[in-house]
């Protein structure tokens, strides 16, 4: 298939791709809603907000909320009383709803089918408009950031995180493409089975047939300057962008390409322990370390904040 052209031919390809990964997703990517992910998802907010500490928010917005991992997560550490949950992807809110329904939270939690460049709300709605890896999927940026704009209120607060930088992007690549390589010796070593359809040997036809479109759903990679153009041109003020992750990202691509060869349910529980322990300790060296010294240029995870004055 060719990559998409259109801003329609991307949204299409972005609703398709993630109605199929739906009910995988959490377990893909190891999507956490207890202490675990409501600390992860603090510990980015501060960081997004220069580490200072975070009042918490009344109504918020999150747009390309998935299965709901950034803004369930803000609701269960109390830092909003409500949350509208936007997606292009009606398969990807189905799971949040669920989701809200297991946590308890379904009385707190909106849906709404919709693209991010035309939001169905009324100006001045929201205090907090927030996304975690999503700015990446979006055909027309500007269009989106002034829609941003225009439902929060003033003084609100906007906040992305999870989105891939230009040369952490690049970076990335080598255990990528190491682990790409070295994939059938680690099945074999672990005892793994290889992956069934959803991968690259997806069918061209038949329910499976969309997961093969994941190629094609992410059509942007940031530096810094790029962001900040598109808060402050969308006319947000008080602009920060900062960077996370560089060698719990490698770490972290390196077993995710490993384990995306291999039927999830033959992985083994130590080396997913090992994975998960792995990415933790990494993750602390460069928050400690790294994150402090580096440009945000080089980290893998770029994190935007700014106000609405």
């Amino acid at each position: 298939m060719a990559p998409p052209r259109s801003p329609e031919d991307v949204r299409e390809v972005n609703a398709r791709y993630h109605d199929v990964a739906a009910s995988e997703y959490d377990r893909k990517w190891g999507i956490d809603f207890e202490t675990l992910g409501s600390g992860q998802v603090l510990g980015k907010l501060r960081k997004a907000l220069g580490g200072r500490d975070v009042e918490p928010f009344g109504r918020a917005l999150e747009v390309g909320a998935g299965t709901g991992y950034f803004s369930l997560n803000l609701l269960r550490a109390g830092l909003v009383d409500s949350v509208v949950c936007t997606d292009i992807s009606p398969g990807m809110l189905n799971a949040l709803k669920n989701n809200a329904e297991r946590l308890g939270l379904a009385e707190r939690v909106q849906t709404v089918a919709c693209d991010a460049e035309s939001l169905p709300f009324a100006d001045e709605s929201f205090d907090l408009v927030c996304g975690h890896a999503v700015l990446h999927h979006l055909p027309d940026l500007a269009g989106a950031f002034g829609e941003f704009h225009r439902v929060l209120r003033p003084g609100g607060t906007l906040l992305f995180a999870g989105e891939p930088s230009r040369h952490g992007d690049r970076i990335a690549a080598l255990p990528k493409r190491t682990a790409h390589r070295l994939a059938p010796l680690w099945r074999r070593a672990v005892r793994a089975r290889p992956a069934g359809h959803g991968r690259a040997d997806a069918p061209e036809s038949g329910p499976g047939a969309d997961h093969a479109l994941e190629p094609f759903v992410d059509v942007h990679t940031f530096t810094p300057g790029q962001l900040t153009d598109l808060a402050r041109g969308a006319a947000f003020d008080d602009v920060e962008v900062t960077g996370e992750e560089l060698l719990a990202n490698w770490f972290g691509w390196t077993n995710r390409t490993l384990e995306a060869s291999a039927d999830p349910d033959s992985v083994p529980w130590l080396w997913r322990q090992y994975a998960y322990r792995g990415y933790l300790a990494l993750q602390a060296v460069d928050a400690t370390l790294l994150e402090p010294r580096l440009p945000a240029a080089l980290f893998y995870n770029l994190l935007l904040s700014a106000r609405r004055p």
